[in-house]
């Protein structure tokens, strides 16, 4: 654990360090957000956090490679989740600064899980009716199709300051506990990719925040987003492939199905915002890509909350869903699930402060 703290660390230290560094890049190329009439942020704001992202995780990955523990983790799986993270960055920073069409970032997206699947990172069996191995044909379609998931689901959520940046760091944070538990609880090595790539985005998550809360200074742009959203989905998919299944969760299939579950449990939040907006902009007759200022933390604001309050509500519900999903696989769900009432409770104190102070 020891080794892991001192990665993320090293993570969260680069990335804050590296910001204002990209940020005054950001400016000079005029990668940067316009405020637009949907917009929340009223002055314009360099993007490109995603490049300080990625560079902090390369000079991360080279710093602890000679770590006992953590320099078994290098391995065919992590060059390829660090060289399909590359590849959509570039297709990020290039939607930053270019605002590419949503079709050219969808193709984007594939490709980059395509480089997955040529490093062996894919779907081998799902949890269904017991487990079900999946032919490679199905097995690499549901994995290009779980990764755009998982990217355009962290893009979404990407609407205000710090939102996306706490969220993803709250998921990284349940995928690490869950893979270190797994270990400690199962004797599975844990020098594995997924333990040390979700600890080296919590670290991002860290580093960034301070610079990205509001007043936030920098966003992440698509290049951080969808950045940040492949390597949450390399990191599920690459965790169920190191687990055998049938070996090991013979009498209990909730564990084994976890790595899959845990992003959509994690994700709830934006996909359901996300779902909503489609059904919402159909009815409307509207294109469902048609902004609106109709999102969830459109509507915690209306209610009279701050930008950091909203931000805060949401950290809190996304934490009430993926904490419980990850304790379940360790503890009784009766007591794992205990944890999303008390969270529940928080975010609904905030919600009343904050309409008493405002007095909506």
């Amino acid at each position: 654990m020891r080794e892991y703290s001192l990665t993320l660390f090293i993570a969260a230290t680069l990335t804050y360090m590296l910001t204002p560094i990209v940020r005054n890049f950001a400016l000079r190329f005029r990668a940067v957000a316009q405020v637009r009439e949907r917009d929340i942020h009223t002055e314009t704001t360099p993007r490109w956090g995603g490049v300080a992202m990625w560079l902090a995780m390369a000079a991360t990955l080279l710093a602890v490679q000679n770590l006992e523990l953590v320099g078994k983790a290098y391995s065919r799986e992590l060059l390829g989740i660090f060289l399909a993270g590359t590849f959509v960055l570039v297709i990020g920073m290039l939607d930053d600064r270019y605002e590419l069409d949503a079709i050219t970032k969808l193709a984007g997206q594939g490709l980059a899980a395509g480089i997955l699947l040529i490093f062996g990172i894919q779907l081998l069996w799902l949890p269904i009716n017991g487990i079900i191995i999946l032919p490679t044909n199905i097995g690499q379609f549901l994995t290009v199709l779980v990764v755009m998931i998982i990217i355009n689901a962290v893009n979404f959520v990407d609407g205000m300051d710090g939102l996306a940046t706490g969220i993803v760091g709250i998921s990284a944070a349940a995928f690490f506990g869950f893979a270190y538990l797994l270990a400690v609880e199962n004797g599975f090595s844990r020098a594995g990719a997924p333990s040390l790539a979700t600890a080296i985005v919590i670290g991002i998550c860290l580093g960034f925040l301070p610079h990205n809360i509001y007043p936030a200074r920098i966003f992440m742009g698509d290049s951080g987003s969808m950045f940040l959203g492949l390597l949450l989905a390399a990191s599920a998919i690459t965790l169920m492939g190191q687990i055998d299944a049938n070996a090991v969760f013979a009498e209990d299939i909730g564990p084994a199905a976890l790595p899959l579950l845990l992003p959509f449990a994690v994700l709830a939040v934006p996909l359901l915002d996300f779902g909503l907006a489609i059904l919402r902009r159909l009815r409307q007759g509207k294109s469902p890509f048609a902004p609106d200022k109709e999102h969830l933390h459109h509507k915690l604001m209306k209610l009279g909350n701050s930008q950091q309050r909203t931000a805060v509500i949401l950290y809190f519900a996304t934490a009430m869903l993926a904490i419980p999903a990850m304790l379940s696989a360790f503890v009784p769900v009766w007591l794992a699930f205990c944890a999303g009432p008390v969270l529940f409770l928080f975010a609904f104190a905030i919600t009343k402060r904050s309409k008493s102070t405002t007095g909506v």
